[in-house]
């Protein structure tokens, strides 16, 4: 008898099962149990009726695509098929794709990620920021070949010719949109430049809308420090973006209502607030006047008045006097001068000189004496009028 080994006989039956037909392109109803996320992305699970149990693996390649996050007792669809492992010698089934039993992935999806979200607080109005009521600038995330872009435009301009609008083009369909929606709120926070976000995109379908029901697209929301507004679709559509947006409206065109007032509607304001302001005015100065009047005519106002006249008079007269005093001294002081610079005129050398005397230098040396000088010398006389250069003889 022939001896095999257990490689052997695994490969045999992974081969009898994977060449069965019947077990290839399989769908199979049940309800998950026992479900593990490994860290690589696959998904390891039990599928189970009433009656029995089915080990199943999603490779992280198919679960990749998954709108919803498979959990405990969720019943479910399995596309795929049925094969051994051969190192463990248990057959299982590998599913290539999965969809909530009874309704919708995709409204699964939406209500899984609703709730989830709504449990962590995202949705708390708390956290809402207010919108500006006069914003300069506008920014709006949205395609920029759609209506809805049109729509903003059109909207904003009529109601308000003097606000900036700013477009920032990114993908709103299909699976590269939600990373870019999040890309473009990112860069408009970024740059700082805009007082509100508009985010919106035409109707469509729940496929269509989908970027905007993507976890990623509402904590991007929910992080941007600009107050966002969400205009998505039609009026009976409602993605997760609105729930965690600062204000939302049914339509891209009722979303730029909301971020700017019309014209008129300032101007009425304005003028209401001017009428009120002069009115405000008016009331006080009538007011002031009314008090004035009261205090003028009291008698401790004019005791106040009479003693404040006396004040005045009698600062006067101090002025008066110190003026005289100080007028005075600074005759006084320019009498002194005066006779102090006579004295210092009449001694003055120069003084002395212009009546006939002379001075005699050798070099720098002043002569007082004959004997200070020799035959020969050269010496310096000095007039009032000038020097003259002269030598001694004898």
């Amino acid at each position: 008898m022939r001896t095999l080994t257990v490689t052997q006989i695994n490969n045999y039956v992974k081969n009898l099962i994977e060449n069965d037909i019947f077990l290839s392109g399989l769908n199979v109803e049940g309800e998950i149990s026992n479900f593990k996320s490994h860290t690589s992305g696959h998904l390891y699970f039990r599928l189970k009726d009433e009656g029995a149990e089915l080990d199943c693996v999603m490779f992280s390649s198919r679960a990749k695509n998954l709108k919803f996050l498979p959990e405990d007792g969720m019943k479910v669809i399995l596309t795929g098929r049925v094969s051994l492992y051969e190192k463990t010698g248990k057959y299982q089934f590998y599913a290539d794709r999965m969809v909530p039993s009874g309704k919708g992935a995709l409204y699964a999806a939406y209500e899984q990620l609703k709730n989830r979200l709504n449990e962590a607080g995202v949705f708390d109005e708390k956290y809402k920021k207010d919108l500006p009521e006069y914003p300069k600038t506008v920014a709006v995330i949205t395609s920029p070949t759609g209506a809805a872009v049109k729509d903003v435009i059109r909207v904003i301009s009529r109601r308000s010719p003097s606000t900036e609008i700013v477009v920032m083009p990114v993908l709103v369909q299909g699976e590269s949109a939600a990373p870019d929606i999040v890309r473009g709120i990112e860069a408009v926070n970024r740059w700082g430049g805009a007082d509100v976000i508009i985010l919106g995109r035409g109707g469509g379908s729940i496929e269509d809308l989908w970027a905007f029901n993507e976890e990623m697209v509402a904590r991007a929301i929910f992080r941007s420090h600009i107050p966002i507004i969400t205009g998505i679709g039609h009026q009976t559509d409602t993605t997760i973006a609105d729930f965690v947006a600062d204000a939302f409206a049914p339509t891209p065109s009722a979303a730029a209502e909301r971020a700017v007032r019309e014209s008129k509607d300032t101007v009425v304001i304005l003028n209401k607030l001017t009428k009120q302001l002069e009115n405000a005015v008016a009331s006080k100065i009538s007011n002031y006047e009314y008090r004035y009047s009261l205090a003028v005519n009291k008698r401790g106002y004019v005791s106040f008045e009479r003693a404040l006249d006396e004040k005045s008079e009698r600062l006067e007269y101090f002025v008066s006097s110190m003026r005289k005093t100080v007028d005075a001294k600074l005759s006084k002081e320019e009498a002194l001068l005066k006779s102090y610079a006579d004295s210092l005129e009449n001694r003055s050398p120069l003084r002395i000189l212009g009546k006939g005397f002379a001075l005699v230098y050798k070099g720098e040396e002043r002569i007082k004496k004959s004997t200070q000088l020799e035959e020969g010398d050269l010496i310096t006389v000095k007039f009032s009028d000038g020097d003259v250069g002269a030598e001694v003889r004898g």
